[in-house]
């Protein structure tokens, strides 16, 4: 017994050797050892106590965890926990001897509700929510810590279960008044902007230069209730304040809500100010990403991708950039492949769901894609383009009343601004009974917003059927007075051809190939008008055809080129 009892006190020293490797970050070394030891003990389970064997399975599954082997670390603290409640048992039934040695030991020993919220973590990476749930519910609600209650507010969001993630970000609150991601977390689920505020009031009164963040609540407040134009304003006077100046959150947020309103050229310039602050942003550039695609700039799409690429490819963003110049380009199957990466990173990526929707919708999967369509509604209910993409759907799949009735939903929800008109109108168009209502609409739309680019070409479309061309034409010069847009000047040269004002017509083909060179109705209404000056010239039209065939042969041939670029740059996605 006396030899047993010397080699547990020496083994003692073992277990704190490894403790110290563990708090001194070296996880591999930690994971042999402890590996060893284990095996050890296995082979001899009274070459270790109780409370050691607890401690190695714990560091061993902190090792585990930081290899990103997750399954295999739930599997070690599990074991883990269970040991711990041996030991708790041990301990009640054999009350301290007043042995010296057992007091520092128990003091250290690794806390039972950090392994808990490390198996939390862990089945949050293995994407089995309910699991991280049910084991941050076991813990006492006192025993909570704020980043317990934190991860348990984020999940029951995930979940919907809104009223228990509600309590859980209020108790963040009560214990770190300046937890902001709290805040948003409380304002997305309709939280009052003046409740959530209170919270936070003693703080400000209490700490100097702190003013401000009462009205960044606000501002927050009128981003989750969909009111763009007065978060625009509220932000904008935070970014007027010298002390908040330049600051690549607010800028960030500022794009977006550009955006959201459908202000794109704001929104472009206010990505490109945060981006020249910060090279190495990567939220939001998603959003950048698909604007510069949707103005035919794929060049600057793809240098965007490749430099996202090499900040990291494992956030959803890349991917999202880079799905767009390929949807853009008109390769479908590749921007949907590259849409189910980002989301296989992040599944609440709203623009890789809207990317893989929409590459979806376009190869003719349209059920697909609604699904795809909803679940992005259900996480940004106030963005109307998630709205667009399910009623493309439903309009491709000829479900008009379905389509009808989103709209109405989505001008009673969002209000009657100058886009939910449009959209609303957009539906009017496709029955011949609602006619004259689309053109009510677009009117009061065209009012509030003269330059809005998607009222504007829905009018253009109303005014063509009904062959009313010289009012298409001085309603497209007045939206191209103080901007440029490829399918305005497109569909100006449209016009133009039909009262035959050809010469004006070939500027404005010249001018929308300028702006988008991919454009491939003005490229064809470019080449009707060459083939009808010239229409006798058969071996011209034999030579265009031919031109034709050999740029095809060119996307094909660039297209695997781009495969081969794509092969080499994600050697590493086999491995995952």
């Amino acid at each position: 017994v006396p030899s047993a009892l010397r080699f547990s006190a020496a083994s003692m020293s073992v277990v704190e050797h490894v403790r110290e490797m563990a708090s001194a970050g070296l996880h591999s070394n930690v994971r042999l050892l402890s590996g060893l030891l284990l095996t050890m003990s296995s082979n001899n389970p009274e070459l270790f106590s109780p409370s050691q064997k607890y401690q190695l399975l714990v560091y061993h599954a902190d090792s585990l965890f930081h290899d990103k082997e997750y399954r295999n670390a739930v599997s070690k603290y599990t074991m883990a926990l269970q040991q711990k409640k041996a030991l708790s048992k041990t301990s009640k039934v054999r009350p301290s001897t007043g042995n010296a040695a057992s007091t520092p030991q128990s003091q250290c020993l690794p806390s039972e509700i950090e392994v808990k919220y490390k198996m939390a973590e862990c089945y949050t990476m293995l994407k089995q929510d309910k699991d991280a749930i049910a084991i941050l519910d076991g813990i006492p609600s006192r025993q909570r810590t704020p980043k317990i209650n934190m991860m348990l507010a984020n999940l029951y969001k995930k979940a919907g279960q809104e009223r228990s993630s509600v309590t859980s970000y209020k108790e963040v609150l009560r214990q770190c008044p300046l937890a902001l991601d709290a805040i948003l977390g409380l304002l997305s689920l309709s939280v009052k902007g003046a409740e959530v505020a209170s919270m936070t009031i003693n703080v400000i009164q209490s700490i100097p230069n702190l003013d401000w963040l009462s009205v960044w609540i606000k501002a927050y407040a009128f981003v989750h209730t969909g009111d763009n134009t007065r978060a625009i304003n509220t932000i904008c006077s935070l970014e007027k304040k010298s002390l908040l100046r330049d600051n690549v959150d607010l800028l960030g947020s500022l794009a977006d809500l550009y955006f959201r309103a459908g202000d794109n050229k704001n929104s472009i310039l206010k990505f490109e100010q945060a981006q020249m602050l910060d090279p190495y942003l990567i939220k939001g550039m998603d959003v950048y990403g698909y604007l510069l695609a949707r103005e035919g700039r794929l060049e600057d799409v793809e240098n965007l991708g490749c430099r996202l690429f090499n900040i990291s490819d494992q956030h959803a963003e890349p991917w999202v950039v880079s799905g767009c110049h390929s949807f853009y380009s008109k390769r479908y199957s590749r921007a949907l492949y590259l849409g189910a990466k980002a989301i296989q990173l992040n599944s609440n990526s709203v623009q890789a769901l809207l990317l893989k929707g929409a590459a979806l919708r376009n190869m003719g999967r349209v059920q697909e894609a609604i699904i795809h369509f909803r679940e992005a509604i259900r996480l940004a209910p106030c963005r109307l383009d998630c709205y667009e993409g399910l009623i493309e759907c439903y309009l491709a799949s000829n479900s008009i009343r379905e389509a009808m009735v989103m709209a109405n939903n989505v001008y009673k929800t969002l209000g009657a601004n100058a886009q939910t008109l449009t959209l609303l109108a957009t539906v009017c168009l496709e029955d011949p009974v609602t006619q004259e209502k689309a053109k009510t609409l677009l009117d009061k739309a065209l009012t509030q917003r003269p330059d809005y680019i998607k009222a504007v070409v829905k009018k253009a479309e109303l005014l063509s059927r009904e062959q009313k061309y010289e009012d298409g034409i001085a309603l497209l010069r007045n939206a191209l007075a103080n901007q440029s847009d490829c399918v305005l000047h497109r569909i100006l040269g449209d016009f133009l051809v039909a009262v035959n004002e050809y010469q004006e017509a070939m500027d404005q083909y010249s001018i929308a190939l300028s702006l988008d060179p991919n454009d491939q109705k003005s490229l064809e209404g470019m080449q009707k008008m060459e083939k009808e000056e010239s229409p006798t010239d058969a071996t011209q039209e034999e030579d265009v055809d031919d031109m034709e065939g050999s740029g095809e042969e060119g996307d094909l041939e660039g297209s695997d080129s781009e495969a081969a670029q794509w092969a080499d740059q994600e050697q590493w996605f086999g491995m995952q």
